[in-house]
């Protein structure tokens, strides 16, 4: 039996605590080790035991329920022994960054738990998509963690002006969240990142061609993950992470790297749009109607705001947008959600037809 001693001392630097040890203290009685999941591949994972890393087999711990399979950043419960040694439980999550899938179930995907920190990787090297940003930020804030966006490839923004204008534009875009301009390539603004992410477990995310891999072998201090170029015309480059690959940091913290996204579904993210949004959830405190919806309601404090230059057109379009897909998803689910979206779009429906009609009759 491993001692517990030798657990910490194998385990710390990759995330265990005090906490951890007692949620497994259950296991540990059965003379199952204790382990984090650093990647999952085909119904097997990597785990990082007290007694190096092992292969194991998820199968015991694959329900039907596919935000409740293994995945890399959890700690499991696996077998000390065997051929196969299987997976035979993980401990409750403190965190889980989840998206929803292509498919028309709308089933969530869960692509990393137990997570702190989530780093939005934006390239500089195309224009920036500040909805996308909004987007990430959304699942990242309905996660638990902190965000992060970090905007890659800095020193292709010669200018010092127009990239201080870029970090305002994202900062604008992200209330509460830390805008980092970061060069991998010249080591700009590595120091503070590092010391961002050197606390608890980050996950990296973003397109394609963001830079994710070249940041990751940055912090790292050596070529761990594949890099290739990306296209000079869009920014974007093939998936050289093909998967979730979880990392310990050399001067502390843990780093788990994901291939690029191409798409980023919300799932169940209300509170999460509400935080990306928190300036529009404000002014909604003071509309005249608590279900404004923030269209043509008189006493909109929204729409007053977005034409008194108070807050931009835009953020209230992504608001919505977001918003919309958001309950489109729960409504899948949800049957009475459901019956309130289509009573909804019937009465929204019928006003409009009522102010056509009224203006077709002024009109004769």
């Amino acid at each position: 039996m491993t001692s517990s001693s030798a657990v910490y001392s194998a385990l710390a630097p990759y995330g265990w605590d005090d906490d951890w040890a007692d949620a497994f203290a259950r296991y540990a009685s059965e003379g199952l080790l204790p382990g984090r999941v650093v990647r999952v591949d085909r119904g097997q994972c990597d785990v990082v035991t007290a007694d190096g890393t092992v292969r194991a087999d998820t199968a015991f711990v694959t329900p039907n329920d596919p935000l409740r399979v293994v995945c890399t950043g959890d700690w499991v419960a696996v077998e000390a022994g065997g051929n196969p040694r299987y997976v035979r439980a993980y401990l409750p999550r403190r965190t889980s960054f989840v998206r929803s899938t292509s498919s028309k179930r709308s089933d969530g995907q869960i692509l990393a738990a137990n997570v702190d920190h989530a780093v939005v990787a934006v390239s500089l090297a195309v224009d920036l998509d500040l909805g996308r940003v909004e987007r990430f930020l959304a699942l990242a804030w309905e996660s638990g963690a902190q965000p992060v966006v970090v905007l890659t490839k800095a020193d292709l923004v010669t200018d010092p002006v127009t990239l201080a204008h870029l970090v305002q534009d994202v900062e604008n875009t992200a209330p509460g969240v830390p805008v980092l301009g970061v060069s991998a390539h010249c080591g700009d603004g590595l120091d503070v990142l590092r010391a961002l992410v050197g606390d608890g477990t980050s996950v990296l995310l973003g397109q394609s061609g963001a830079g994710k891999s070249t940041l990751a072998n940055a912090l790292i201090g050596e070529d761990v993950m594949d890099v290739r170029a990306a296209r000079d015309v869009d920014g974007k480059g093939r998936h050289t992470t093909t998967t979730r690959n979880l990392l310990a940091l050399p001067g502390g913290g843990v780093l788990i790297d994901t291939p690029g996204l191409r798409g980023v579904g919300l799932y169940d993210a209300e509170s999460g749009v509400g935080q990306v949004f928190a300036e529009i959830a404000e002014l909604a405190e003071r509309c005249r109607f608590h279900d404004c919806a923030h269209e043509s309601e008189p006493g909109c404090a929204v729409r007053a705001a977005v034409d008194g230059g108070e807050l931009p057109v835009r953020r209230l379009e992504s608001y919505r947008k977001l918003i919309r897909e958001n309950q489109w998803i729960v409504a899948k689910t949800d049957a009475r959600l459901r019956a309130e979206i289509r009573r909804d779009w019937k009465r929204k429906g019928a006003e409009g037809r009522a102010a056509m009609q009224a203006k077709q009759g002024r009109w004769t």
